[in-house]
């Protein structure tokens, strides 16, 4: 067995033992505090509908239901920080991995972007490699979001729940952000190098390396040095990556174990049919883009998927696409793509062309819409899209990033923020799908535009 196929094999054991542990701390250590849980919970949900029906806010009966709600919710809190303490030597394992992940990220994006940009010489070839980057990635995220928007009016997931219209000031817990044009803009652009690389913002990291990339070239000779240097800088950090991964069967055993004790496996057949439909339609996704990729790179399309086996199955099993990054861009690179394309693509990717995410977004914002009974129009629906299609773009950084745009997007349409707690609880099932969907999208962008850059040579064993 080759290195990187035990690497993956373990991955994969790793896997099924994290499952198989964490079920079995959900039937035997876990069961009181998630019973309490879930206890609280059923006991805030029928609060809310008895509040509900009070219109006098100054009544006893509504000073009493108000302080029952709290003491729920703090006997929730309880429960929650006891279980989470107890869970903390497993998710201490994948949370040292991501740590380590991110500590490499933004210096080897910066490195590589440098070279990478360097290389390719002018600032022309820049821009012609930029336009056909972008035209990819605005057009998988548009077939992502269509491709949403379509299975889940036909699969109508949320009409099967008959939820009343919630309180408006039920709190959810996540922030909504809709970023204006300005903000935008501003996210875009690095004030200081130092802050991008510390809060590993890869966004503002590309720009600032885009133009250092392009002066290096523009000064000649004296660049030439700098190029050497940062190239030697970016094979030791690779050097890095290989140490560091030879940690992830253990992150993705920690990080197993922790969602299944927590969720428990009956938290897949209380929301089945969601999971399944979700899951289904990423399936479809993942095919249309492998036919549009056998479309240019033909049979080789096949060749890449089998190398991503690696990547997708890190970034699913830890629900980090940021996971996978090293692992992808060494993978791309053995496929045949140059280190030049590959610096630069792959890391514009992770702001641009999150496809997973994206399906995700119209997938869940017209489900919680349904849930409620609300119909939104064809041309609502419409626009949505194209909300979601700019609003997402650059807070990938984000915590919980589609949750959060989803909460800015659907208070634009009156659909209660509530409905984001009907996704809360599957939403780390849910990121798996979307984190492996990411890897798949960038891997397959970075491959065309090398193909059609003419930049595409044989595969490396």
């Amino acid at each position: 067995m080759s290195k990187n196929n035990r690497l993956t094999f373990f991955i994969f054991l790793a896997l099924v033992l994290g499952v198989a542990l964490g079920y079995y701390l959900n039937v035997r250590s876990f069961s009181t505090y998630n019973d309490n849980i879930a206890s609280a919970d059923f006991k805030v949900k029928n609060i809310d509908g008895q509040l509900l029906k009070l219109t006098d806010t100054n009544a006893v009966s509504y000073s009493i239901l108000k302080a029952e709600k709290a003491d729920a919710q703090k006997i929730r809190k309880d429960n929650e920080s006891l279980r989470e303490k107890k869970l903390e030597p497993l998710t201490l394992l994948s949370d040292i991995f991501l740590r380590l992940i991110k500590m490499i990220v933004a210096p080897l994006v910066f490195t590589t972007l440098v070279v990478g940009v360097a290389k390719v010489g002018d600032i022309k070839a820049v821009g012609r490699i930029g336009g056909k980057t972008m035209l990819w990635f605005l057009s998988a995220s548009l077939l992502s979001l269509v491709l949403g928007m379509i299975m889940v009016n036909i699969f109508k997931p949320g009409e099967a729940m008959h939820l009343p219209l919630p309180p408006s000031n039920v709190d959810t817990g996540i922030h909504k952000v809709a970023l204006s044009l300005k903000e935008f803009i501003a996210h875009i652009f690095p004030k200081s190098m130092a802050e991008a690389m510390a809060t590993n913002e890869i966004l503002q990291i590309v720009v600032f390396s885009l133009f250092f990339g392009v002066a290096t070239a523009a000064v000649g000779e004296k660049g030439q040095v700098i190029i050497v240097f940062f190239d030697s800088v970016a094979h030791v950090i690779l050097k890095v990556t290989g140490y560091v991964m030879n940690f992830a069967p253990f992150a993705v055993f920690g990080a197993m174990a922790a969602i299944v004790a927590k969720q428990g496996l009956s938290v897949l057949s209380t929301y089945a049919l969601f999971i399944g439909e979700f899951y289904s339609t990423m399936l479809m996704l993942w095919l249309l883009l492998i036919l549009v990729g056998f479309a240019v790179l033909k049979r080789r399309v096949f060749t890449l998927m089998n190398r991503m086996k690696q990547p997708v199955m890190l970034a699913f099993s830890t629900a980090s696409s940021e996971a996978a990054y090293p692992k992808t861009m060494l993978q791309l690179e053995r496929f045949g793509c140059k280190d030049k394309i590959v610096s630069f693509v792959l890391p514009l990717g992770y702001s641009f062309n999150l496809d997973g995410s994206m399906l995700y977004m119209t997938f869940a914002s017209l489900f919680i819409a349904q849930s409620y009974g609300i119909h939104l129009s064809f041309e609502q629906q419409i626009t949505m899209l194209l909300i979601l299609m700019l609003t997402s773009k650059g807070i990938a950084g984000v915590p919980r990033a589609s949750l959060v745009v989803i909460a800015g997007t659907i208070a634009t349409f009156n659909i209660p923020e509530a409905g984001l707690a009907l996704l809360i609880g599957i939403d780390p099932l849910l990121d798996m799908g979307r984190s492996a969907t990411n890897v798949i999208g960038n891997s397959l962008a970075t491959a065309v535009v090398s193909k059609w850059e003419g930049e595409l040579t044989e595969s490396l064993d």
